[in-house]
């Protein structure tokens, strides 16, 4: 059945797949109210539950929100007519599916599977200090590492929420033992673990690289995260907001023989990374043109996460009245952020209020064929521009990397 409909999805979208929202809850946090949910739907799934702050964007992922996980949470959904009747498949059956039809054969050969996604978080507040394990420590306990990068769009920026800076890493100087023992010191209160690191002001338009094993304390803008397919994680701030956050978050991630156990949440840590000394000029992102502006005619495109080589994304502009076709040599999803029109065979547009449940036109995957081929996209408005945010998969082809950097 599932292939059935997988074939008829991407027929119907001639490559391009249109996806459903695909919304998230955190029990630990409390939502900022900038993705367009309904105000009343943004603790729809209960108190217990938390509010709804993050919208995933081409996951085939599952959340990790512990035992009252709803079904499904976290992947996302393939809407496709079948006859006269509106359906919903997987995006995770889709790619086992039609493998190299979808991601296209380098990423199935290699992965067997999509092995990134993207989200929007968007939190009132700042998030505690804490760490995405790497692979091999990951691996522990039967999960992938996780990097991840930072974007954060102007379109649902509006403001800046309670504390829009952001921790990373530990201040040069501070000795291991300080830190474990604010890892020791957890379940007392405060464990003032920020005391050791530094805080940087967040700037819509431009964003951070986070690789695996690197302190973080999320400031309170809403964030577009590309980032690798997991979602392992410890917490390793005790208190924030005045919020005291639960002992087994702490553990989180951690192999079960060893809990308890301070030194392996010190091994999660990678010491050289988090005590980089210079960390705005190895970590920041500010957008980069993909080639010279006079070659980009009718639109802009830019790298904005471009520093990991587990995923990457581009910001494209498509200017008022234009049509452009568009080439890239990989897979990738997309979301809209301003504007409306044409793409391929679909209208897109970017809507301003989303109700729980119901389904937009505003996230679409390219297949990798279709990539290739050239997007053909057309904006209907004579004053306002299209921009969308496309999130690509590991080692993407058109990405050089350290020449980018040079």
């Amino acid at each position: 059945m599932e292939q059935r409909l997988a074939e008829i999805a991407l027929e119907q979208g001639k490559g391009i797949l249109r996806l459903a929202p695909n919304w998230v809850p955190r029990s630990f946090c409390v939502p900022g109210r900038r993705i367009k949910l309904h105000p009343d739907d943004y603790y729809v799934l209960g108190g217990e539950r938390g509010g709804i702050d993050e919208r995933w964007f081409s996951s085939t992922t599952p959340a990790q929100n512990g035992p009252l996980t709803g079904k499904n949470e976290g992947l996302s959904a393939v809407v496709l007519k079948d006859g006269s009747e509106e359906k919903q498949i997987l995006l995770r059956d889709v790619v086992d599916g039609l493998k190299g039809a979808i991601i296209g054969d380098r990423l199935w050969n290699e992965y067997k599977s999509w092995p990134m996604y993207s989200k929007f978080f968007d939190n009132m507040g700042p998030l505690p200090h804490h760490v995405h394990h790497n692979d091999e420590e990951a691996a522990k306990i039967g999960q992938k590492g996780k990097p991840e990068a930072y974007y954060f769009p102007p379109q649902v920026n509006n403001h800046g929420g309670d504390f829009p800076y952001t921790f990373f890493g530990i201040t040069p100087g501070t000795t291991k033992e300080q830190i474990r023992e604010c890892l020791v010191n957890f379940t007392k209160g405060d464990n003032k673990i920020t005391n050791f690191s530094s805080a940087f002001r967040l700037e819509p338009g431009t964003g951070w690289d986070v690789p695996p094993g690197m302190l973080h304390a999320p400031g309170s803008m809403c964030t577009y995260e590309p980032q690798k397919a997991s979602d392992v994680f410890a917490m390793y701030q005790s208190l924030v907001n005045e919020a005291i956050i639960p002992e087994e978050l702490l553990w989180n991630g951690t192999p079960k023989d060893r809990i308890g156990d301070f030194d392996q949440l010190m091994e999660v840590l990678d010491w050289e990374l988090n005590t980089d000394p210079n960390m705005l000029e190895t970590r920041f992102m500010n957008p980069i043109p993909i080639k010279p502006e006079a070659e980009m005619e009718g639109y802009i495109e830019k790298w904005i996460c471009y520093r990991n080589e587990a995923f990457s994304a581009k910001e494209l502009i498509v200017f008022p009245g234009q049509t452009v076709t568009i080439k890239d040599n990989a897979a990738y999803g997309m979301i809209m952020m301003q504007g409306h029109g044409k793409m391929g065979v679909w209208e897109v547009e970017t809507p301003a209020l989303i109700r729980y449940g119901q389904l937009t036109n505003d996230e679409f995957f390219v297949t990798e064929s279709a990539a290739k081929d050239g997007v053909t996209i057309t904006n209907y408005s004579a004053n306002d521009p299209i921009v969308m945010l496309k999130h690509f998969g590991p080692e993407n082809p058109d990405l050089d990397i350290n020449a980018l950097l040079k």
